[in-house]
């Protein structure tokens, strides 16, 4: 696809600077782009690029000085990565809206409800009385179990697997291998030392605009729903246990796990290889560090965790400030042993 530098700017309400007719048919970063490009500059780290870069358009930000000549056409817009992001998305939509049609091998249920202008690759399989919704992109391997309901404008990637009843909303993107409603991580003790298994009846809800990374797993509620709620964001490798309810617009990093029942906020932000217990409760706004283990609630909202167990990110900090400290603090209290036997064996002596 080809686009011009005054069809950029009207689609991320930029201001121009240069030639409005320069073209480019692909994207680049801005240390390594090429003629026929585009790239864009929000961290100043990158600042030197901009005045060596042989890209053709550059968006920026409103607030750049320039302090060399630029060959590049110039966007300014409030928040360049923003702005960048938008583009990308319309120019990924673009792509997404030319797949129509449905590609065989593939199985299709003849109770399926299936709506208008979607994309079902090859080896995909659509169970009995499902509903999908219109301009949705099933790609190669997709599974969608039966009763499964799934939401206008959502795209599964290839592998996605949706077992029974699970539903899916509108403007969703689920990557490769991910796994929704899977059974949860219930067994009770018996008395002879084994596990019994209880059935996992329940289904999981994933509301509108959420997007779920590659090989994420998301179990069903043992009764009720798992929920993840509107505009959430769930990186690659995450494990989201039964009965979880996961915020709207809270974001998780990659190789995170949520243990059952535990009741996520709102705008919540989680770190890389975090851990909770089961059964408690995140508060709105918060923001935990990568590897921190979540023990017990965290009750006050838009404070920031750290450690494991984790502690209030300031008073975490002070720890291990005092942790690296302890050999010194150890051969202290070594010296200060050594003087006090001295003085007491001194008052002996007296």
């Amino acid at each position: 696809m080809q686009f011009n530098a005054a069809q950029i700017a009207m689609i991320i309400s930029g201001k121009l600077e240069g030639d409005a007719m320069v073209s480019v048919t692909g994207f680049g970063k801005i240390e390594e782009a090429e003629e026929g490009q585009l790239a864009f500059l929000a961290n100043p780290k990158y600042e030197e690029f901009l005045y060596q870069t042989k890209a053709s358009i550059i968006i920026i930000n409103d607030t750049q000085e320039l302090k060399q000549p630029v060959s590049a056409t110039l966007i300014r817009v409030p928040d360049a990565y923003t702005a960048f992001a938008t583009l990308l998305a319309k120019y990924q939509e673009l792509v997404t809206q030319q797949l129509t049609g449905i590609q065989q091998p593939s199985f299709i249920s003849g109770s399926a409800t299936l709506g208008e202008n979607i994309f079902v690759g090859a080896f995909a399989y659509i169970g009995e009385n499902a509903v999908i919704g219109n301009q949705v992109k099933l790609f190669p391997g997709v599974v969608i179990g039966n009763n499964v309901v799934i939401g206008d404008n959502t795209i599964l990637h290839a592998g996605v697997k949706i077992y029974f009843d699970c539903r899916i909303g509108k403007n969703v993107i689920i990557h490769a291998g991910t796994v929704i409603g899977s059974d949860g991580f219930g067994y009770a003790p018996q008395a002879d030392g084994s596990t019994k298994k209880v059935p996992q009846i329940g289904n999981v809800v994933i509301e509108d605009h959420v997007e779920i990374g590659a090989n994420a797993t998301i179990d069903r509620a043992t009764i009720g729903s798992t929920l993840i709620r509107e505009g959430a964001k769930l990186d690659n490798l995450i494990q989201i246990a039964h009965n979880v309810e996961i915020g709207s617009n809270t974001v998780i990093a990659a190789q995170t796990g949520i243990s059952g029942s535990t009741k996520v906020g709102k705008n919540v932000m989680i770190g890389g290889q975090v851990g909770t217990a089961g059964h408690i409760n995140i508060a709105d706004g918060s923001r935990i560090n990568g590897k921190s283990g979540v023990t017990k609630s965290l009750k006050e909202p838009n404070k920031a965790y750290n450690g494991t167990p984790a502690i209030d990110f300031a008073t975490s900090l002070r720890v291990q400030a005092l942790t690296r400290n302890l050999p010194d603090l150890e051969k202290r209290v070594k010296e200060l042993e050594k003087m006090v036997e001295q003085l007491l064996a001194d008052r002996v002596n007296a």
